[in-house]
């Protein structure tokens, strides 16, 4: 079963721009957190950060703060990550996921474990 259906990945130069989204299956509630995550090649899954009902995103890596947002559409079922500003380093597979269960809220001390529902993952390359 495929929970979570992201799109928009691909390549671009430094400096350039990519929007992921996120579509979340009807049977998860949008408004639990949903959140992103990126794994470069030899390194941790890495949080991103996430968002849930109250709109107001929950960060865990303060470096993409101001050149990454995330936001949603409820009414679209969709949760998404506005990169700016791209770096060579922002390289890596990116994916978004879901709390399960009666977990709904994000915290800033969330981490992959805490999320039991995935995309399948979007290779984002950022060359120099």
């Amino acid at each position: 079963q495929v929970d979570l259906v992201e799109s928009g990945g691909g390549s671009v130069k430094a400096g350039g721009s990519l929007r992921l989204s996120c579509v979340v299956s009807s049977a998860i509630d949008i408004d639990r957190c949903v959140a992103w995550f990126r794994q470069a090649p030899g390194k941790e899954r890495e949080g991103i950060g996430g968002i849930e009902l109250h709109y107001v995103p929950t960060y865990y890596d303060d470096s993409v703060k101001g050149r990454f947002t995330i936001s949603k559409d409820a009414a679209k079922h969709t949760v998404y990550l506005q990169m700016n500003n791209l770096k060579p380093e922002d390289s890596g597979m990116y994916f978004c996921a879901a709390k399960g269960g009666e977990d709904i809220v994000c915290f800033t001390s969330d981490r992959p474990a805490d999320f039991t529902h995935w995309g399948q993952g979007m290779q984002v390359a950022v060359s120099s």
